[in-house]
């Protein structure tokens, strides 16, 4: 079963306190694909955190996947990240 936008929130929020984070829901975009069909989500995620000063996309993204390892990919399938600092999403 997929998680809500509120626990992907709230899972982002503990691994990047203070960050900006905008979870959107784009399942229903995929029905019918091979992973929707198990019930796993797929994401939009726009992260704005200092963290990842000095980081590469790569690097980032790893930071992000971290964060959700643990459902993936049974409750989630795929994750659309934009990664920012707050220099670079003004």
């Amino acid at each position: 079963m997929r998680p809500s936008v509120d626990d992907l929130r709230a899972r982002f929020a503990e691994r990047f306190p203070a960050a900006t984070i905008e979870v959107i829901d784009e399942s229903h975009l995929h029905a019918g694909h091979a992973g929707a069909a198990g019930g796993a989500g797929h994401f939009r995620l726009r992260l704005v955190s200092e963290r990842f000063a000095g980081l590469g996309t790569v690097a980032r993204h790893r930071l992000v996947y971290d964060a959700v390892r643990d459902w993936m990919p049974q409750r989630v399938h795929a994750l659309m990240i934009d990664a920012r600092t707050p220099t670079e999403a003004s």
